[in-house]
């Protein structure tokens, strides 16, 4: 790997980690594209820039991490629960699942999903529009939606979202929760592919892992400000559309 790549790669997370389109369906065609291969240096290296997109949740709320905000963190424990319990017990059998063609239709999937919860989607009825008003059995909702982010392509985000929409979360609220969820669930995938691939940071490589996490984590951190943005003017509608069109185009290249 050369610094242009690391570049590339670390931009390619930090923009697709919390967005509703797959980082890893990206990140798999990004780095077939650079002629990268999927051995354990370069696994290595997809560790250290998720640890960054981490990091840009942790700067981009840092307010919510104060004692006054314990009432939201146990919630968000409460949603982890189901996919970490899922994610342990089921984890031999969901890398089994990964391949191009089942992130390709998990991709339109999502998108279909996201069109018809937005034709379905009615303002006056998101009654949340704080993450900080979430009850505990909406969190536990939302965390049971995300056991589906486990299939490849699905999305983390998207599916987080879909279930912030479908329990009573405005957009913002439901992108925001997204958010933050991601750091128990990216922390314990991050924590456990760390162990695994521990022996491969060297000072050899030292210097790409250093550009793709400063990339990724910038790129992540303007991504959710620019995101929130969007969602107070725009709906889900242009996210479903782009899914389907990137699910095709994967099905194409890669049948």
């Amino acid at each position: 790997m050369d610094i242009l790549q690391a570049i590339i790669l670390g931009f390619v997370e930090g923009l697709t980690e919390f967005l509703p389109v797959s980082s890893t369906g990206h990140m798999i065609v990004v780095s077939q594209w650079l002629g990268l291969p999927q051995d354990s240096v370069n696994k290595a290296f997809e560790v250290i820039i998720q640890l960054a997109a981490i990091l840009a949740v942790v700067a981009k709320y840092r307010d919510k991490f104060t004692p006054r905000h314990f009432e939201l963190w146990k919630k968000l424990v409460l949603a982890f629960i189901p996919v970490g319990a899922v994610g342990f017990l089921f984890y031999k059998q969901i890398k089994a699942m990964f391949s191009v063609e089942v992130v390709a239709v998990m991709f339109i999937v999502g998108g279909i999903v996201f069109i018809v919860i937005e034709r379905l989607y009615k303002e006056e009825a998101a009654h949340v529009t704080d993450v900080e008003q979430l009850t505990y059995r909406q969190a536990l909702w939302i965390g049971v939606a995300q056991v589906f982010s486990l299939i490849p392509g699905t999305s983390r985000a998207g599916a987080t979202i879909v279930g912030g929409l479908l329990v009573g979360l405005n957009r913002t609220a439901s992108a925001e929760f997204s958010f933050l969820l991601a750091l128990p669930v990216m922390a314990a995938a991050s924590g456990y592919d760390l162990l695994k691939h521990h022996r491969e940071f060297n000072d050899s490589n030292l210097l790409h892992l250093g550009i793709g996490f400063a990339v990724a984590f910038a790129v992540a951190y303007i991504t959710m400000k620019l995101f929130i943005s969007f969602l107070s003017r725009f709906t889900f509608v242009s996210f479903g559309v782009y899914r389907i069109a990137f699910g095709l185009l994967l099905l194409l290249l890669y049948r």
